[in-house]
């Protein structure tokens, strides 16, 4: 079954690698891509590291991505802007509970369009 793929996006590696973790728990087939950190592995984000995750967890029920903080967001819509899928959303909720809220809907089998209205209902 075709899953909407998850890209965590954090300032920090282990913030991102953390919530995989705990949506693991629960969920092992959810295709999770994670970018977190600067390239060279400091505190940040990187357009980069968001363009392959959103290029490796695409899947034809799209793609949604799901941010920290601040410029996390910013650089999500430059990677978005630059993407040749059309189904890929950015869900504006916390990292955690969003993640979450939004594996278990993919695991489901629901589109990118109907994890986004769940997640619009619940945050």
């Amino acid at each position: 079954m075709d899953q909407t793929g998850i890209v965590l996006i954090s300032h920090s590696a282990k913030i991102v690698e953390g919530v995989k973790d705990l949506i693991r728990q629960v969920n092992s087939d959810v295709p999770i891509e994670l970018a977190g950190g600067t390239d060279d592995g400091d505190i940040g984000t990187s357009i980069e590291k968001i363009q392959a995750a959103i290029e490796n967890a695409h899947s034809p029920k799209g793609v949604l991505l799901i941010f920290d903080i601040g410029s996390a967001k910013m650089n999500a819509e430059m990677a978005v802007e630059m993407s040749e899928y059309d189904q890929v959303e950015i869900a504006d909720v916390p990292i955690v509970e969003g993640a979450y809220v939004a594996a278990v809907e993919s695991g489901m089998g629901k589109s990118v369009a109907e994890i986004m209205e769940t997640l619009r209902k619940n945050f």
